[in-house]
């Protein structure tokens, strides 16, 4: 395969005046066993042009993606200073004092001094420790914490101040949530990062961060198609045949329309993969633009589809996606 030159990323502009790449790869790998495989995904991405990578501590490769990252600033194909790395906190260190160190945990795994961006990976927090999902052994159920996100966003401030992440921010908060974050926020969050695609297009949480100067960052833009948890009969946009209709109209496949729609609607993608022709297709987004009327269309395809409910925590009195709560 002749790979082609890499393209130029375009980039949004945090609240901060920090430069954030609109395409990112999201290292999450989903079904068991195939944690080595990031390794090779991201060393394929930074050849083909990637400098976004999107990380977490929850995901349980970030050594992986250290090595990676690592290989690649030897052998001179990229300089540190050109790599965006982001990382969460999990929700076992949501404790002010648990932050730091958290955060220095995932600094020694990456092999990095700092980060681009932290974010709270989620609202609501679990017992504390290393046990990342700690249950009773007798309902089998989540142990819950009761530790106020609020308290949690101003160690996140320290670890700013500190200089080991150059930005902060937020993962799956709801409007009500960051209005109250807000109220308390010395620093305001650079960016909300919420699963987003044409199924659950997250207008008003979209407008509502916008007004803010918070940036929209969309996970599993293609619609997660390989989580584990996806029964038959599932919401699969990826294999849409509206969307395989447009993609067909500009020569592009239907992943290339979703994350193209993502970016005209002003958000950040990251998109996972480890199939390099796919890493490929998927950062030649550049040379198309869809038009304001199938912009349009795709719009109408919102139907509230999360599929990512992370419904072991729908009891804690801080999960994002109440059903009372609009957005």
């Amino acid at each position: 395969m002749n790979w082609t030159t890499e393209p130029e990323i375009p980039t949004i502009k945090f609240n901060n005046g920090v430069i954030f790449p609109v395409l990112g790869l999201g290292t999450w790998q989903g079904p068991p066993g195939k944690e080595a495989e990031v390794g090779q995904a991201v060393k394929d991405a930074i050849d083909l042009g990637y400098r976004h990578f999107d990380c977490a501590h929850v995901y349980q490769n970030e050594k992986i993606i250290g090595d990676a990252i690592a290989a690649k600033i030897a052998d001179g194909t990229v300089k540190r200073k050109e790599l965006f790395i982001t990382s969460k906190l999990w929700n076992t260190y949501h404790r002010p004092d648990m932050v730091e160190p958290a955060l220095r945990v995932t600094l020694k795994n990456l092999g990095l001094d700092y980060l681009d961006l932290y974010l709270v990976h989620w609202p609501h927090c679990f017992k504390e420790g290393d046990e990342l999902a700690p249950k009773d052994p007798d309902t089998g159920k989540i142990i819950f914490s009761d530790v106020d996100y609020v308290d949690t966003w101003k160690a996140m401030e320290e670890i700013h101040k500190k200089g080991l992440a150059r930005s902060i921010g937020i993962s799956n908060f709801n409007s009500i949530q960051i209005e109250r974050l807000l109220m308390h926020a010395r620093v305001t969050p650079v960016t909300n990062q919420i699963e987003c695609h044409p199924y659950l297009n997250q207008k008003k949480l979209r407008d509502f961060c916008t007004q803010r100067g918070i940036t929209i960052t969309a996970y599993s833009p293609l619609g997660s198609p390989e989580r584990p948890w996806q029964k038959p009969g599932d919401p699969d946009v990826l294999n849409d045949a509206q969307i395989k209709k447009i993609g067909e109209k500009y020569g592009k496949s239907p992943a290339q329309v979703l994350l193209r729609y993502q970016i005209q609607l002003g958000n950040a993608a990251i998109p996972k993969s480890s199939n390099k022709q796919r890493l490929a297709d998927n950062i030649n987004l550049f040379d198309f633009e869809l038009s304001p009327e199938d912009m349009k269309f795709i719009n109408t395809f919102d139907c509230n589809g999360r599929i990512c409910p992370n419904a072991d925590a729908k009891e804690h009195p801080y999960y994002p996606f109440q059903p009372h709560i609009e957005f």
